[in-house]
C-alpha cells in the first residue's frame, strides 16, 4: 500500500480574469475548484492509475468536510484526522495577464492530533510506501518529516520525500527510497546554477552520497532526469506539448514513478514523465486514460 501524508491540504480556488485592476471590483470569466495538497495529489493520480493508496493528514471545519467529500467522489482512500478547530485552507489562484496566488496558513495542529498521525504510521510495514510531500504548517515542528522517518525506518518502510530544502535535507540520513526536487530546488540546495545534464547529475550524486537512494529531478519543459540507486543515469524528454497548468505536475510524476517502478527504473521514469505531462496540459490532475494516451502517442 502507498500512504501519502499531507499536513496542510487545501481547496484550490482558481479564478480567471480578462484583466485585473487592484482596488476595484473585478469580475471573473471562469472559476474552478479542486482539492489540493501535494500528498493528496499523489494519491489522486495513484488512484487514477489503479494503484491502492491511502491519504493521511489533517482536515478541519466545513472546508475540510468538502475536501473529504471530493476524495470520496474520486474514490481516493483516506484516513484523514479531523481537527477540533479551524478550517482547511482555501488557496486562491488568480489567472489573467499575470498569475498570482494567495495561500492561506491553515488550521493549528494540536499535539494530540500529531500523536494520532504518528500512531497511524505505526501500522506501516516493509511492504508499504510512505510519501511525505509538501510544506509544513506553522503550528507543526519543522522536524516532523524527520520524526516520521525515524519512526518508520526500523520497519523497512519505503520512503519518498518531495519537500522544500530544509525538510528534504533532514530526510537524507534516513536513506529515503526516492527524493524528487525540481531543478530550481536542486539549484537552491547546491547553492549554484545547474545548466546542463552533467551538472544536474553531479548534484544528484551529491544528494545520493548524503543518503538518498534514487534522485528524480523534474525539469519542466526539459523533462526529467533520474539517478538510480545503482548509479545509472536515465533521461526522458517532456511530452504533451506546452504546459497549460503546472500545479500538480510534479506530484503526478511521483505517482507515475511509483506505479511503474516494479518494471524497472527506465519504465518508472517514462510513466512519471507521462503522468506529469498529462497533468501539465490541462486544469486539474490527469486521468489514467490521459496518461496512457500520452504514452501511446509520444513514448
Amino acid at each position: 500500500m502507498i500512504y501519502t501524508v499531507t499536513l496542510n491540504p487545501a481547496l484550490d480556488y482558481t479564478v480567471y480574469l480578462s484583466h485585473f485592476v487592484p482596488g476595484k471590483t473585478n469580475r471573473t470569466c471562469g472559476e474552478e475548484l479542486f482539492f489540493g495538497g501535494k500528498g493528496i495529489n499523489v494519491s489522486a493520480v495513484l488512484t487514477a492509475l489503479g494503484e491502492p493508496t491511502v491519504a493521511l493528514g489533517f482536515v478541519a471545519g466545513f472546508t475540510g468536510k468538502a475536501l473529504l467529500a471530493s476524495l470520496a467522489e474520486a474514490n481516493i482512500g483516506q484516513e484523514m484526522i479531523c481537527l477540533p478547530k479551524g478550517q482547511t485552507r482555501i488557496n486562491v489562484k488568480i489567472k489573467g495577464s499575470q498569475e498570482s496566488e494567495i495561500n492561506a496558513a491553515g488550521p493549528d495542529v494540536p499535539p494530540e492530533a500529531l500523536a494520532a498521525l504518528m500512531k497511524q504510521l505505526d501500522a506501516l510495514r516493509a511492504t508499504d510506501t510512505l510519501v511525505l510531500a509538501g510544506s509544513v504548517p506553522p503550528s507543526v515542528p519543522k522536524s516532523i518529516y524527520e520524526e516520521m522517518l525515524r519512526r518508520v525506518a526500523p520497519r523497512g518502510v519505503r520512503a519518498v520525500v518531495d519537500a522544500e530544502r530544509e525538510l528534504l535535507l533532514r530526510a537524507l540520513p534516513y536513506r529515503p527510497f526516492l527524493i524528487k526536487p525540481n531543478l530550481q530546488e536542486l539549484c537552491d540546495i547546491m547553492g549554484r546554477p545547474l545548466s546542463n545534464d552533467g551538472e544536474i547529475a553531479e548534484a544528484a550524486a551529491e544528494l545520493q552520497q548524503a543518503g538518498a537512494k534514487n534522485v528524480l529531478v523534474s525539469m519542466g519543459r526539459d523533462g526529467a532526469l533520474l539517478l538510480d540507486e545503482h548509479g545509472r543515469l536515465h533521461r526522458e524528454r517532456a511530452v504533451g506539448g506546452p504546459p497549460v497548468n503546472t500545479v500538480g505536475a510534479g506530484d503526478s510524476m511521483v505517482a507515475g514513478f511509483l506505479c511503474g517502478v516494479a518494471k524497472g527504473y527506465q519504465h518508472a521514469l517514462r510513466l512519471g514523465v507521462a503522468a506529469g505531462g498529462a497533468t501539465a496540459r490541462k486544469s486539474g490532475l490527469a486521468t489514467g486514460e490521459e496518461i496512457g494516451r500520452l504514452i501511446r502517442e509520444f513514448m
